[in-house]
This record gives structure tokens, C-alpha cells and sequence, in this order.
């Protein structure tokens, strides 16, 4: 594998453990504000960022390469009211595709055809994890503001359930 596609790869195991612990922050959080069904969301969103770096570690070791893992920095922001974190996940969803793109780019640069079909799932992935992030925040910003439509909002989010990703099935 080029060496500059494994330290993309190897790094991003290492941001997709961070973005799992980030995810956390977000659930406690809504858990100390009394919104147990966001808390749900962001742990199950939490788990499924602890996957990513899974799948990622295994196509590394599929592929003869040595995974090296680093620090993961704790967490540092702080929100003053419900849509900060919202916010704060679709800026970093934002900022993990550019991640996956460069992925990708480098990829593309090293011939190497079998990555970039191994990054077209995070691709598709990172889609469907800024659409979600973006229609929590207009959801939030609608209805938000009335208890009642919070606490049918907090219910919806109660109910998602986790779902184990494809690449590890």
C-alpha cells in the first residue's frame, strides 16, 4: 500500500475513536438536560463512530499493513443551549468527509482502485451523516423552542436503535 494512503488510513481510525468520544460529550450532555432520546442518538451515533475506526483497523490489517494507534484527545467543547451541539456535529461531519475526500484524492493519485472501493461506503456514509446532522438542526430551530414538539422530538430520537454497519456484518 503507498505510504502516504496507509497514514491517511491509520490516522483515521485514530479521528473515527475521537468522533466517538466527541458523540459521547454530545449524549451526556442531553442526558443532564433531561433529554435521554438525543443522549440516546448521540450514543448510538457514538457506537457507530467506534465502528468506522473498526472497519478501517480491519481493511489495514486485510491489507498486511500494522495499525498504529495514538492519543485521543478528550473532548473540549461546551454548549450553552440545545442546538449548540447539533450544530458542533454537522461542523465535524463536515470536517470527517473532508477527511474520507483526501482518503480518497491520495487513492486515486496511488492507483490504488482497491481503496478507493473500499472508501466509496464512507463516502456514501458521510452523506447520510450530514443529511441527518442538518435535519436535527432545522428540526431544533423549528420546533425546538415549544416543550411539547421538544419532548415529541426527544421521543423520535428515543427510538433509533443501533444497527451494525455493513463492512462489519
Amino acid at each position: 500500500m503507498d505510504q502516504k494512503v496507509y497514514e491517511l488510513l491509520n490516522d483515521q481510525v485514530n479521528k473515527e475513536l475521537y468522533s466517538a468520544y466527541l458523540y459521547l460529550s454530545f449524549a451526556d450532555y442531553y442526558r443532564e438536560e433531561g433529554l435521554d432520546g438525543y443522549a440516546n442518538w448521540y450514543e448510538i451515533q457514538a457506537q457507530e463512530e467506534r465502528d468506522h475506526a473498526m472497519i478501517l483497523r480491519n481493511y489495514l490489517h486485510d491489507n498486511g499493513c500494522k495499525v498504529k494507534l495514538g492519543a485521543i484527545a478528550a473532548p473540549d467543547k461546551t454548549f450553552a443551549n440545545h442546538l449548540e451541539p447539533l450544530e458542533a456535529g454537522l461542523e465535524h461531519e463536515k470536517y470527517v468527509t473532508s477527511l474520507i475526500n483526501g482518503i480518497y484524492a491520495a487513492a486515486v493519485e496511488a492507483n490504488d482502485y482497491r481503496t478507493q472501493h473500499f472508501m466509496v461506503w464512507f463516502i456514501d456514509e458521510q452523506l447520510e451523516e450530514e443529511v441527518n446532522a442538518e435535519d436535527m438542526i432545522t428540526k431544533m430551530k423549528l420546533f425546538g423552542s415549544d416543550a411539547r414538539s421538544l419532548y415529541e422530538l426527544n421521543s423520535e430520537y428515543a427510538s433509533r436503535a443501533y444497527h451494525v454497519p455493513t463492512p462489519l456484518a
